[in-house]
């Protein structure tokens, strides 16, 4: 063979190992993650409704102590959790031994302990289901049954990223005024035939205090994360300014995300595409509110970001607060794992998953139709941008391979 026709061969070849490299393993491999996808969401709805049941069986460990030790960097709980009932059966009914007003905040909170040792947050009721809250998308108080949805949205999503969260009812006058500090017993009152309290917080007044029915009152109680992963608070790229009239730059600027790229931790690791997620997420439950985040402190931008305070969600079901998903919208981006669980949720099955996954829970029902009928058309909203994105920037930009390995050992 000539030496000209052996060149031509070979570049041939070239070309072909070349095209089974890119268009065949790779898209082998991409096939492989689908599917793992696939079989990670119907591993999610098989297990998707969590029943109240005290048993712990083959092992000797508490309820806190099991669920202290499935916190890690990028998780706090595992995909599996055989436990969870028994855990949020105890934080629904374990005796409460202290009782005191809440962390910093804005909004009305009790931290309590209860047997054990187990510190949780208790966020009252203030509206009933149905109630509509007018006004500025993050307005009005906080909604405790916002914060039990937004637990399981957590789970159906896969990000595994917010504290358990669950309903429960207690009684004030038997089960928190004996227990409780002199900080917070100074806020308690009567109002007609109930007993009623507004705690220590920026916007808590004597005049606008959270009421029982009688003495007993509905609420929700989140789980509080173990001191060995202290936490650390960051300023959201995307939080809003809270000033009439004064916009944020991301508001104004369409290349914002560009600026963000090249600061820390944005910059590299996975926290980008944390904040995409949690974008996503807020959108569907309507949470205009995130100026503020948690991770875990020394993290190098490696941790997760957490979804912490999510109860000034669910408000308004007929509003679509598009600039919530600003992180998604202006770097068009987003995670192929997220994409795919997105998509596996669509036509109704993201409302059936979340009523389903909240059926169990002490308070139910949970939310009003209304907003699980909001979020399904979210979703489309969501699905529609991603859209918008790969059809300007192609889909191979827009979609990013982004998995880790998690560990609980």
């Amino acid at each position: 063979m000539k030496l000209k026709q052996r060149a031509v061969l070979l570049v041939i070849l070239l070309v072909i190992f070349i095209f089974t490299k890119v268009f065949l393993i790779d898209n082998l491999d991409t096939s492989a993650a689908n599917r793992e996808d696939q079989r990670a969401f119907h591993r999610m709805m098989a297990s998707l409704q969590v029943e109240l049941d005290p048993r712990l069986e083959h092992t000797l460990q508490s309820p806190w102590e099991i669920a202290a030790q499935w916190v890690v960097p990028r998780e706090v709980y595992p995909e599996e959790t055989p436990e969870l009932g028994a855990i949020m059966h105890a934080m629904a009914t374990k005796k409460i031994v202290k009782a005191d007003v809440g962390y910093k905040g804005t909004q009305l909170k009790a931290l309590l302990i209860l047997e054990g040792g187990q510190k949780v947050v208790f966020k009252p009721k203030r509206y009933s289901r149905d109630y509509v809250v007018e006004g500025e998308p993050y307005a009005g108080y906080d909604r405790h049954n916002a914060e039990v949805a937004a637990f399981h949205l957590d789970r159906i999503l896969g990000f595994r990223r917010a504290p358990l969260v669950v309903g429960r009812f207690v009684n004030l006058r038997t089960e928190i005024k004996p227990v409780a500090t002199e900080q917070l017993l100074s806020t308690f009152l009567i109002l007609g035939n109930n007993t009623c309290f507004y705690g220590k917080c920026y916007y808590c007044r004597e005049t606008e205090p959270a009421c029982a029915d009688g003495d007993l009152m509905e609420g929700s109680v989140t789980l509080w994360l173990p001191d060995v992963w202290p936490l650390q608070k960051h300023r959201h790229p995307w939080g809003r300014t809270y000033r009439e009239g004064k916009l944020a730059r991301w508001e104004y600027d369409d290349s914002y995300c560009d600026a963000v790229k090249k600061t820390s931790p944005y910059d590299s690791g996975p926290r980008l595409l944390d904040i995409v997620d949690t974008a996503v997420f807020d959108y569907l439950i309507g949470n205009a509110d995130r100026h503020h985040y948690e991770s875990f402190q020394d993290d190098e931008g490696a941790s997760m970001l957490i979804l912490l305070d999510n109860a000034k969600s669910f408000g308004n079901p007929t509003l679509d607060e598009r600039s919530i998903l600003a992180p998604l919208y202006q770097c068009c981006i987003i995670r192929v794992s997220t994409w795919n669980r997105l998509n596996y949720l669509k036509n109704g099955v993201l409302k059936s998953a979340l009523k389903s996954a909240m059926a169990h829970d002490p308070i139910s029902p949970v939310l009003s139709d209304s907003h699980l009928d909001a979020m399904d058309q979210r979703l489309l909203s969501i699905l529609a941008t991603v859209k918008q994105c790969t059809d300007q920037f192609g889909t191979d930009t827009v979609l990013v391979e982004d998995r880790m390995t998690l560990s609980h050992l």
